[in-house]
């Protein structure tokens, strides 16, 4: 009989402590739903630039099970083109308030890469800053986040949204990636910041064939010692093999959630929440057949 493939199980991690007095536990990986304030993201742009729109959303993901709502306000799809600070806060603020308020069950991340946005976010209820560059476009970042005393989600990105696309290049993408989050997480604890989840950043300066050689050795950051989120909902590695178009890519998104579960995934950013969930109750029954799923 040949031998199986050995399952990458997740490690056992320490709970991420929010501000709000709960906390966040990862004996079963968590699903992070997505939803972009913007006229312009890669996948879902324009459907919930309204804040009307952006909160039925919100609402049908909580529905469906969102252990997380990650709001954007500001497009970081290739070639994205920069707005300003106030543009930012005016199309997020509405939108999470009303969530603050009225769901205050439902932590809230908010995905930026400015200091004062994260600032005003966590000051206003956000309880996570996922910030796509990792530290590297506002120098102000580390500090604030540590001021805040709120978990920080350290991506991965080469160049900017602007630039990243253009010719990515690496000699050994997954080395060269665990280097960026060792420099970054030393930085992070000398700020004294030590609740963190980090995110290779699929698609954020990478071509196809880094993606999938990052996907392949995605157990390889679980060695981190921290949760490990899998970006990787609709997006051009997906599209460019299956030659397909976002709003057609839910089978792909499906697949690589998959794998990424099997390298050790503890949180999967997702459009879909109902799915992702459904696939980590097949992969949590494939890891432990004889369990009664929830």
């Amino acid at each position: 009989m040949p031998e199986s493939k050995t399952v990458i199980k997740p490690t056992i991690l320490t709970p991420i402590k929010l501000l709000n007095g709960k906390e966040l536990h990862f004996d079963t990986p968590l699903v992070m739903g997505v939803i972009n304030i913007t006229p312009d993201s890669f996948y879902d742009g324009g459907k919930f630039i309204s804040a009307d729109e952006a909160i039925k959303q919100a609402e049908k993901l909580i529905k469906e099970g969102a252990d997380i709502l990650d709001l954007g306000a500001c497009s970081t799809r290739p070639n994205a083109i920069d707005i300003g600070e106030q543009e930012e806060l005016k199309r997020l603020l509405p939108v999470l308030d009303y969530l603050v308020k009225y769901h205050p069950d439902t932590p809230i991340s908010v995905d930026t890469y400015r200091a004062t946005v994260a600032k005003e976010a966590v000051q206003r209820g956000a309880l996570i800053v996922n910030d796509i560059s990792g530290g590297t476009m506002d120098s102000a970042m580390f500090e604030i986040v540590a001021k805040l005393k709120t978990p920080y989600i350290l991506m991965h990105i080469q160049g900017t949204p602007e630039t990243m696309q253009v010719n990515p290049t690496y000699t050994d993408v997954v080395k060269e990636v665990e280097a960026f989050f060792i420099q970054q997480i030393e930085k992070l604890r000398k700020a004294g910041i030590t609740q963190i989840i980090i995110d290779p950043g699929f698609g954020f300066g990478k071509s196809v064939e880094h993606n999938f050689t990052l996907l392949k050795h995605f157990h390889h950051f679980t060695k981190l010692g921290m949760p490990v989120m899998a970006g990787l909902s609709r997006k051009s590695m997906i599209n460019k093999v299956l030659k397909t178009k976002p709003e057609n890519a839910l089978t792909g998104t499906i697949a690589l959630n998959t794998l990424a579960l099997l390298e050790g995934a503890n949180i999967l950013r997702v459009h879909d929440v109902k799915e992702a969930h459904q696939v980590i109750t097949l992969v949590n029954q494939f890891n432990h057949p004889k369990a009664k799923q929830a």
